[in-house]
């Protein structure tokens, strides 16, 4: 059974939910779960960080085949907590399924996780499976294949692939060596997903090195055709927040409640799907209300002034 390696931070509502939902999975019992706890930046949220890790020493030992807390002497932020997290776990798996602190999942998505990481074990070319979707697709089938790593807060990956291809980026210019132009324009859609811009911040995030990692292999990643988690820190994260009165995500839907229909099928990506996804993640998903629409404009026309 692959484990589960769960990254927190200093909010324990959402870890308590996280949790929660992940012991609800009809294979929970069965798995090891490991959780690496990021260590605080202040006071203040050295006292956030303890809360999240009293609360994950209280839970049940019946939730779990195994729960193993990896406590941080200091803030590592999240590329290195997660990174380095992946390296230890993969010192004595060969398979891992990533979530983060604010991801409710189906009961089914381990088993769906555990079916694809056996289905396309032999299959180098599937690098990546995702739990979530950006789009319903134009498939009749309950999943799809893309050449977009979509990360979300729970995916999954092989020993094999992680460590022949992931490379954490120290430069932009090293990110893009060895990527055409074609590629370049692939991965972001042809502006629709303007993610190389990510490029340019110190540390450059993880999800976009795997992402470049993917597309420089001719790679793809296995996705449900209906999510099976739902991301409730959408509006309240360390780096975004904002409010449901000002602005929405397309993609915010509800888990797939019952198990996902996995067969092997030779692995390929298809355009119309394609093109949906570059439809779907326009302005990130964005979507604004009445009330955002004016501040918008108001914002912009204050901004050129």
């Amino acid at each position: 059974m692959t484990p589960v390696a769960i990254f927190v931070y200093n909010r324990p509502d959402t870890t308590r939910l996280t949790l929660e939902a992940l012991s609800r999975n009809t294979l929970a019992a069965q798995t090891d779960v490991i959780v690496f706890s990021d260590g605080g930046k202040d006071k203040r949220s050295w006292a956030q960080v303890e809360a999240v890790r009293n609360y994950v020493r209280s839970v049940p030992d019946a939730w779990f085949k195994s729960l193993t807390l990896v406590e941080r002497s200091e803030n590592y932020y999240l590329e290195r907590n997660i990174t380095e997290g992946i390296a230890q776990v993969f010192s004595q798996y060969d398979s891992i399924v990533v979530l983060e602190d604010d991801i409710v999942s189906s009961p089914y998505m381990l088993q769906y996780m555990n079916d694809a990481l056996t289905l396309y074990r032999d299959e180098p070319r599937v690098m990546h499976v995702a739990g979530f979707t950006f789009v319903i697709p134009p498939v009749s089938s309950d999943f799809y294949f893309t050449p977009q790593m979509t990360g979300y807060g729970c995916w999954a990956t092989w020993r094999d692939r992680w460590q022949q291809h992931f490379r954490h980026f120290e430069s932009e210019a090293e990110a893009l060596s060895g990527m055409t132009e074609s590629q370049r324009r692939a991965i972001e859609y042809d502006g629709a997903f303007p993610c190389l811009r990510f490029l340019k911040r110190t540390p450059i995030p993880w999800d976009i090195c795997w992402g470049i990692a993917i597309r420089k292999a001719d790679g793809l990643s296995l996705s449900p055709a209906q999510p099976l988690v739902r991301n409730i820190g959408l509006y309240q994260g360390t780096h975004f927040h904002t409010s449901r009165l000002i602005q929405w995500y397309e993609f915010d839907r509800e888990p797939l409640l019952r198990p996902v229909r996995l067969e092997k099928v030779e692995p390929h990506a298809d355009p119309a799907v394609e093109a949906a996804f570059a439809h779907a993640i326009r302005d990130w998903g964005i979507r604004y209300t009445w009330l955002g629409r004016i501040l918008r404009a108001v914002y912009r026309r204050f901004k050129r002034s």
